[in-house]
């Protein structure tokens, strides 16, 4: 079928898409009990359900939509700054010995990865470099990773390395947007495990005092809404500011790390002067922020991309996927401790090994909604998963490049 020029779409046309396939998805996850049962987050729903209608327009009538990017990489920034925002530097003390050790497990499963991608491939008649584009380029890089090493392979003289990179990728995300949050939902269950960090109920009040305290409650909420927003827009700002300077010092930074730090650099701030509680709206805007963020990603997934070369990626995914779950659920849960935060981060492991960070994150905020929060294993994830992972996978890469068997 003959292509017509692609649609694209603004950032204001793609997050309006993004909260109805949001909303969609939501109601599919209420409405389908088998969809329920799974405990898919309903992000993934309704990015799966656009990207499919995307691909069907594309294949009956010729019609490719293109989507923003801007608004979807402000809402990780977004996410990200409230993550800072809810940290305290005695918590990052507290999980010192699990991060130190999830670094190692880290570097255990980018090897893995790539052998099992190395093997694929030459089993196919295959260069080898291949292999790095569908093991950890793919799975912990994502889709960015994998189209900026597709670039590498290209410059061998390589053939086809976008598509290989896209369609392992979209794969990649897939699988580890499905499976990651059912998996740790698995593994809590079954050990039987909760949180220790559950809020305490307090009593309700009634009658006329219980009228007052709500309508004070309501004349606070503007005045909270309007501090929790300024306090995220003045973080992500100064985590611009703090990238262009590690930029000017030859120090590159992920743009999402530095808001990030920049969140934790207000939060202890505030800590000291005695405000260190985290307003509900923050805590609200960075769990939308996320469920929007994996939405809009996941329904620009390019699934056509994928259909040619379907069969040794899907043999990949699978193997992929049981290395990734043993690594994770059984080695690092085990290494962290075998409780609840162990479990919550074994779970977000196991999504940035599947599908890259903003997969481990949605993993983690699923989990956590359903069983009690963990902000000791997110906090760990995150610092583990968006500073050491791409400095350890392109080293692990540029060491596999090294081996005689490239040459």
């Amino acid at each position: 079928m003959e292509m017509r020029d692609p649609v694209v779409l603004n950032e204001l046309h793609t997050v309006i898409v993004g909260l109805v396939a949001l909303g969609a998805g939501a109601v599919i996850t209420q409405k389908i009990r088998g969809v329920k049962k799974l405990g898919m987050p309903i992000s993934v729903t309704g990015g799966v359900l656009v990207a499919l209608l995307v691909a069907l327009l594309r294949s009956t009538a010729g019609i490719e939509i293109e989507f923003g990017v801007e608004a979807r990489d402000a809402l990780l920034l977004v996410f990200f700054t409230t993550v800072g925002l809810s940290a305290k530097l005695s918590s990052l003390k507290a999980g010192g010995k699990a991060l130190a050790i999830l670094c190692v497990v880290i570097v255990a499963l980018l090897v893995a990865q790539n052998l099992v991608g190395i093997g694929i491939v030459l089993a196919q008649g295959e260069h080898p470099f291949y292999g790095l584009l569908i093991g950890s380029l793919s799975f912990v890089g994502g889709p960015g990773t994998a189209i900026a090493w597709a670039g590498e392979g290209s410059a061998m003289g390589l053939a086809n390395t976008d598509e290989v990179a896209l369609g392992s990728a979209t794969l990649a995300t897939l699988a580890g947007a499905m499976l990651a949050p059912l998996l740790t939902g698995w593994l809590i269950r079954r050990r039987g495990l909760s949180s220790s960090a559950k809020e305490t109920g307090i009593p309700k009040k009634g009658g006329v005092e219980a009228q007052e305290q709500e309508h004070h409650e309501d004349d606070l909420q503007l005045k909270n809404l309007s501090v929790s927003l300024l306090v995220i827009l003045v973080a992500v700002a100064g985590g611009g500011w703090l990238n262009d300077w590690a930029r000017s010092h030859a120090f590159v930074l992920p743009g999402f790390l530095t808001a990030m730090l920049a969140g934790v650099l207000i939060a202890n701030i505030g800590d000291l002067f005695g405000k260190g509680r985290v307003p509900a709206p923050i805590e609200r805007g960075g769990a939308l922020s996320l469920q929007l963020f994996l939405t809009l990603s996941l329904m620009s997934l390019q699934l056509w991309v994928v259909a040619p070369m379907l069969g040794p990626l899907m043999l990949n995914v699978a193997l992929q996927v049981m290395i990734s779950a043993f690594i994770g659920l059984i080695v690092l849960y085990r290494l962290l401790g075998r409780d609840y935060d162990a479990a919550v981060a074994a779970g977000g492991f196991v999504g940035f090994g599947l599908a890259s960070m903003p997969v481990a994150l949605a993993t983690m905020d699923e989990v956590t909604s359903r069983h009690g929060p963990s902000p000791k294993a997110i906090l760990v994830i995150t610092l583990a998963g968006s500073f050491f992972v791409d400095l350890a996978n392109a080293t692990v890469a540029k060491l596999f490049l090294m081996l005689p068997l490239f040459n």
